[in-house]
């Protein structure tokens, strides 16, 4: 009998590729670019350190830079260890606080335009600020520091119980922000107007600066901001369950209130160590992330430890930047970054290339 023959089978279809789960890693193409993009932003910021270091009022070569840091006997010495290596360090403590800062702030409330001083932080350190002035006669930087970061924390604290703590929502906390706000910048005015001396210290804090770095102590400040930034960095897997809603992160296992917690305590830390050294430096927190998410995307693990970077970048280029335009003077900090950082960010909005939440 012969056997019959059987026709060859056709080949499978094709497995038709369905979206990528939001949990899955990244294409690794990607991924290459963005560590690229962090070596790129080290070794920008060790460029930057070095100009801020180097460029000022007196302008110094790498020659002479070394020897300040090296000689004591040198005539750049006291100019580099005691002035200008304290503000350096200061600027990119404070520039990461506040870039790190803002992108909590933005991916917690799910608000593009949140900043840390949505929390009322800047209030509460200015009517901290102007407290101490008034009743207690302190107008010192050294003095008035520790009330700074005092009344930051108040004022965050007092925010979120007024947003209903546990039962807080993005939402809630944004009009809580405002009220506690309004209240406090309210105070602030009321003190001002009646007692000249409390005018003149706010007056010389709330423009925002770096030159008090040299009677800062630069030591804790950069342990409290390494210690709360690492806090905010291991928040970015749970940000990015709370970005599918809260119903969503609390069936993956995140408890969107202590995650909210957690995340107010970081900013408190952050934003209001910062501001309480240089006072209130606006645009970093609400710029930056906008520029990091349209590099990296919204993954959380990534943008965190981008706008930590990139804010430190920022305000150190700022600083030089305002250091070289009046020389022998110099433009403060917080006004250059409102200067440079104000049309930026109307330049971002208006072409639509702001990356979303």
């Amino acid at each position: 009998m012969s056997t019959a023959h059987r026709a060859p089978s056709a080949p499978p279809p094709p497995a038709v590729e369905g979206p990528r789960d939001a949990s899955e890693p990244a294409p690794r193409p990607r991924n290459a670019r963005r560590i690229a993009g962090l070596a790129v932003l080290l070794a920008a910021i060790a460029v930057l350190a070095v100009a801020s270091v180097a460029l000022g009022a007196r302008a110094m070569d790498l020659g002479q830079v070394w020897a300040g840091l090296t000689d004591p006997g040198s005539d750049a010495y006291p100019v580099v260890t005691e002035l200008r290596l304290p503000r350096t360090a200061l600027g990119l403590a404070a520039g990461a606080a506040l870039g790190l800062a803002g992108a909590l702030m933005q991916a917690m409330t799910r608000n593009p335009l949140a900043d840390p001083g949505l929390l009322g932080v800047n209030t509460g350190a200015a009517a901290a600020v102007v407290t101490a002035a008034y009743f207690l006669g302190f107008s010192s930087f050294t003095q008035t520091i520790g009330f700074a970061f005092a009344g930051a924390a108040v004022a965050t604290v007092a925010t979120y119980l007024i947003a209903g703590a546990a039962t807080a929502t993005p939402a809630r906390l944004a009009l809580a922000g405002a009220a506690v706000t309004a209240a406090g910048y309210a105070y602030v005015s009321a003190i001002q107007l009646m007692d000249a001396a409390s005018l003149e210290t706010m007056r010389f804090w709330s423009v925002g600066s770096l030159v008090n770095a040299h009677t800062a102590p630069i030591l804790p400040v950069v342990i409290l901001i390494g210690v709360a930034s690492a806090v905010g960095i291991l928040l970015a897997r749970p940000l990015n369950a709370l970005a599918l809603g809260d119903a969503t992160a609390t069936g993956l296992g995140v408890d969107p209130r202590v995650l909210r917690v957690a995340g107010i305590a970081a900013i408190t830390v952050l934003a209001g160590t910062a501001t309480a050294v240089c006072g209130p430096i606006v645009f970093v927190g609400l710029v930056v992330p906008h520029v990091v998410r349209a590099f990296t995307g919204p993954d959380q693990n990534w943008v965190l430890p981008y706008s930590m970077l990139t804010g430190a970048a920022f305000l150190v280029l700022m600083d030089v930047i305002g250091r070289l335009a009046a020389r022998p003077a110099e433009v403060q900090v917080g006004i250059v970054c409102a200067v440079v950082g104000g049309p930026f960010f109307i330049s971002l909005v208006s072409r639509r290339k702001v990356a979303r939440l």
